[in-house]
């Protein structure tokens, strides 16, 4: 893995976390936080969008919009079990 490719996964991770977070109005997880939401979320989208046949493309946009689908699910997963 090269510095630039950690970057982009860095860059995409923090961008998904905050436009997840801006979806869900949940509270704010700081730059680390939406970091690590956005790579998480990416990994369950990547396991559950491809389940339901769903292709976004390719390219770093896809990427962003891919972890913010997974960083949304993964927000509203957070936020039942809090409730609970």
């Amino acid at each position: 893995m090269t510095i630039e490719s950690l970057l982009i996964i860095l860059v995409v991770g923090a961008v998904a976390g905050w436009l997840a977070g801006l979806i869900v109005k949940g509270y704010g997880y700081g730059l680390l936080g939406n970091i690590v939401i956005g790579i998480v979320g990416a990994f369950v989208a990547g396991l559950i969008l491809p389940q339901l046949g769903l292709n976004i493309g390719s390219g770093i946009i896809s990427a962003i919009i891919h972890a913010t689908i997974g960083a949304v699910i993964l927000l509203f997963l957070i936020r039942l079990v809090k409730r609970a």
